[in-house]
């Protein structure tokens, strides 16, 4: 098939290339090749420029030809004159031209020494303290505007929420409490089996759940559960602008979509944490009955006698306190997401990762302050 078009290369002077283009630059059909015109380039030339009296019509594929042309150009310092070219060709390469192509799979690293990526670090740092520190504090105004009765929300997202987070959780919290209370049990039954102290099974499982395991892995079960939800929910409202339309009409969004989470989340977690604790010394049960030949009556009364109201009291705080940690982590990262599918991915993750950090954190702080108050 013959082409339709003509690109005739000449040289009027030594520093000088002219490209005649002729004809009709339409697909479909054979495509002009810009090697040709390239191959006429030596180390004399320092300007191209065209001809385009006899172009008649032309459309992607004398965009296509151009572009290459003018960035092979450019890359051997050549200017390359525009001005006989269609307005509209010329409009498409400089919007084709006015961004460098990007490489996401080959991402620019900067060539920072290591005290500079130690600075660069520190000050990132320093900003998420920053939006955190002040994240925390819109929530504590929000909270006493809820106590003096002001805060705006929907009493029906609380219930919802509530829903959510409390009896739909229970599958997953009564499977890992049971667990928990097995592994503790077999844990415990190796090394006191040597002293013929089984029935000391009983007192390891009951404080063991009741004071930190049924907390720390309602929290985290939590956190993968209801915290992510609470990011995902918040991210893509970020992302959907829906955010941004709440604070235009007025309406605070820490009052309206925080608040009755973390209130939801703060009433569910002792519930949720008292349960586990049931469910794991009903495990430890298990073991001590099934495998260590306990009396059922002799495991319950020796769980009996070693618990009290205080055991069980600091792992409900606990709950609470995570279930607050857990609440702001998720809310957090949702409303820092990007607007982007990606972004509520990642603001996903971030808030899983928080909120399980900060219930450790905030487990040894309470334990190092129940020690030092004898509780």
């Amino acid at each position: 098939m013959q082409p339709a078009f003509e690109v005739l290369v000449s040289r009027p002077s030594n520093e000088s290339l002219c490209i005649r283009l002729a004809g009709t630059f339409e697909s479909p059909g054979p495509a002009p090749d810009a090697a040709a015109a390239l191959a006429a380039i030596d180390d004399e030339i320092r300007s191209i420029h065209f001809e385009t009296n006899a172009l008649r019509s032309w459309d992607s594929t004398l965009m296509a030809f151009l572009l290459k042309l003018v960035r092979s150009a450019e890359a051997l310092g050549i200017a390359v004159e525009l001005d006989a070219l269609p307005s509209g060709a010329r409009r498409l390469l400089a919007l084709a031209t006015a961004v460098p192509e990007a490489d996401p799979a080959r991402p620019e690293v900067a060539a920072h020494g290591k005290l500079a990526r130690a600075g660069v670090r520190a000050a990132g740092a320093w900003v998420e303290t920053q939006k955190v520190t002040t994240f925390v504090g819109e929530v504590a105004l929000s909270v006493i505007k809820l106590v003096r009765g002001r805060a705006r929300f929907r009493g029906g997202d609380v219930w919802r929420v509530i829903q959510e987070a409390g009896p739909s959780a229970l599958p997953i919290v009564s499977l890992i409490s049971f667990l928990v209370g097995l592994i503790l049990a077999f844990v415990a039954a190796v090394q006191l089996q040597y002293f013929g102290a089984q029935i000391y099974v009983a007192d390891l499982v009951a404080l063991g759940m009741a004071r930190e395991m049924g907390a720390m892995m309602t929290g985290i079960i939590m956190a993968g559960r209801t915290g992510a939800a609470f990011a995902a929910q918040l991210g893509a409202m970020t992302a959907n602008e829906e955010i941004d339309a709440l604070s235009t009409f007025g309406i605070p969004p820490i009052d309206f979509l925080v608040l009755p989470r973390m209130i939801a989340l703060v009433a569910m977690m002792p519930l949720l944490v008292l349960y586990s604790d049931l469910v794991g010394i009903l495990g430890g049960l298990v073991v001590g009955v099934t495998i260590l030949d306990l009396n059922f009556a002799e495991y319950v009364n020796e769980t009996r006698a070693a618990l009290d109201l205080a055991d069980f009291g600091t792992g409900l705080f606990k709950g609470a306190v995570y279930g607050v940690a857990i609440a702001v982590a998720g809310c957090l990262r949702g409303m820092q997401s990007g607007r982007s599918s990606a972004a509520v991915g990642e603001a996903t993750t971030s808030a899983v990762v928080t909120a399980i950090v900060w219930i450790v954190l905030t487990s040894a702080a309470l334990t190092l302050v129940y020690n030092v108050l004898g509780i």
